[in-house]
Parts: structure tokens; C-alpha cells; sequence
């Protein structure tokens, strides 16, 4: 069924309130593709009936339905490979020797914004779990946190097809932290153990976290406007620790938000430490 042009500023307006993106006309192909379906599987005559329905106060299920359909859950594990080198040979060493001096010395936390399937946090782990052979003598939490219900169950059941482990995954690791189980790969318990995930959609204040260490959220506040986006990075600086990490997609940069994070380069990637001098990050 195709849309006409109050039906598609009325659903991307919709779809901006509820988790973010901004579409335009451009997108009106991926709104009928997404959201096509929907009209059939909820007995719905027209978008326009969709969006008024989905405004109801009643209708939690279908607007959750709108939000997994149209946000996209493309990853892979170790996707864009410099990050989790900029991880491993910058970030974690730096925090693991400053943390060495603390009453907490053996304490990280970790956090993948829109964790999507959990390519992501499960790769953050193995990264720790090479890096530190007594990981699991440390207090550490790798928090996945998605928008998405459906990602989200896909995530904390840890199981993947041959093709999700060939996309990313280098060998040696596959062998080492991932078994054959009905007909694909299930995650080892020791890198599950390091993992949680829950929901948070990420245009809402965040819950009452603890300081991260480092924080990842790469490839989605590019759909955002940029209010939208200029205040989830500032409430990820009130979430890091003074000295922590966030890391962004290769496309975007915070240089626009002024002194509010400071840039660093380290193995071919981009990263950003809150400005201490604009006093906003809370101490550990």
C-alpha cells in the first residue's frame, strides 16, 4: 500500500517521537518495505489508521512493533575492527593502570548502546577476556542495551547462524568462545557471564546507572536530528567516569559540541574523553 504525503509526514513524525530517526519523502520506500507488513498482520486499512492507533495509550504493542521494524539491526561481530584495537591497546590499558591506584582496582563498566543482536558486547568481552586472563576474578559488566524487544531476546540467548559468526569474527576467536548448538553457535558461558542487556531507548533520561568506563554507541545518533543528538551526548558525558571513553561510528564527530569532550586518535580511530574543565562527569 503506498503513502501519500500526509500519510508519510504523519508516520515520520511518528516514528522521530518514538525512537529518534528522522525520515524524509526520500525514505518513503523503506517506510512502506518496514512498516508494509504491519498494515496486513494488524488487520489496518491505511498508515494513517497505524499512526492514530498507535498514538493510543493502549497501544504499547504496536508502537513497539513500529520501533522494531524500522530501526535497523545491521551488526556484526568486531564491526569496524580500529575501535576494539583502540580498546584494547589505549582505552583499557590506561583505565586498568589509573584504576590501579583506587580502592576499586579491579572493577570496569562497560557500556554498548544499542547493542542490536549483541555482536557488539560479546566482542567487548572477548577483547577483555583476552586481555585480562582473570577476568572473572574482577567485577566487571558489560551492559547491552537496545530499543528493540526482539534484538534484545536474540541478544541474551547468545546463539548465532554460521553466517552472523563468519561476519567479523577472526577464527581463533570462534573456536575459543563459541560451541556448535542447533545448527549454528551458541556463546561460551564465560563471555555470557560478563554480558547483560536490557532495554533503554536512548531518547528517554537515562536510569539510574553507575559511571562507565566506556561507553559505545556507534552508527546511531547519525538518524537523529541534531538536538536530539547533541543532548544523548551529553547525558553519555554525565554517564562516563571523569577519565572514560566514548567511542562514536567512523562518520561521526563531536567536534561540534565544543570543549564538551576532547578527541583522541589511537589505531586508525577516533574516540572522546569528557572535558573535565566543563565540570559535567560524575566522579567514581
Amino acid at each position: 500500500m503506498s503513502l501519500d504525503s500526509a500519510e508519510l509526514d504523519a508516520v515520520c513524525e511518528l516514528v522521530e517521537q518514538l525512537c529518534g530517526i528522522s525520515l524524509d519523502a526520500s525514505k518513503d520506500y523503506l517506510i512502506e518495505s518496514r512498516l508494509g507488513p504491519l498494515l496486513t498482520s494488524e488487520k489496518l486499512t491505511s498508515y494513517r489508521q497505524m499512526v492514530v492507533k498507535a498514538k493510543s495509550l493502549v497501544e504499547a504493542n504496536l508502537r513497539q512493533k513500529i520501533i522494531d521494524a524500522i530501526t535497523t539491526q545491521e551488526t556484526l561481530f568486531f564491526r569496524d575492527q580500529s575501535p576494539f584495537d583502540a580498546l584494547k591497546f589505549k582505552a583499557l590499558p590506561e583505565i586498568i593502570d589509573a584504576r590501579a591506584a583506587t580502592s576499586t582496582p579491579k572493577r570496569l563498566r562497560i557500556w554498548s548502546a544499542a547493542s542490536s543482536t549483541g555482536q557488539e558486547p560479546y566482542s567487548l568481552a572477548m577483547v577483555l577476556h583476552e586481555m585480562i586472563p582473570d577476568v572473572h576474578s574482577w567485577d566487571v559488566q558489560i551492559l547491552g542495551t537496545d530499543i528493540c524487544d526482539e534484538a534484545i531476546g536474540r541478544a541474551s540467548r547468545g546463539w548465532y547462524s554460521d553466517l552472523e559468526v563468519e561476519r567479523g569474527l577472526p577464527a581463533n576467536l570462534k573456536s575459543k568462545y563459541f560451541r556448535p548448538a542447533n545448527g549454528g553457535w551458541q556463546i561460551a558461558d564465560p563471555i555470557r557471564a560478563l554480558v547483560s542487556f536490557r532495554k533503554i531507548n536512548l531518547l528517554e533520561p537515562f536510569p539510574v546507572l553507575s559511571p562507565f568506563d566506556v561507553i559505545f554507541c556507534r552508527n546511531v545518533a547519525i538518524y537523529f536530528e541534531k538536538p536530539k543528538r547533541d543532548d544523548l551526548f551529553r547525558r553519555f558525558k554525565k554517564a562516563l567516569a571523569q577519565d572514560g571513553y566514548l567511542f562514536v561510528g567512523s562518520s561521526e564527530s563531536l567536534i561540534d559540541l565544543g570543549a564538551e569532550f576532547l578527541p583522541q586518535a589511537h589505531c586508525r580511530s577516533t574516540f572522546y574523553r569528557p572535558n573535565l574543565a566543563t565540570a559535567t562527569a560524575p566522579a567514581r
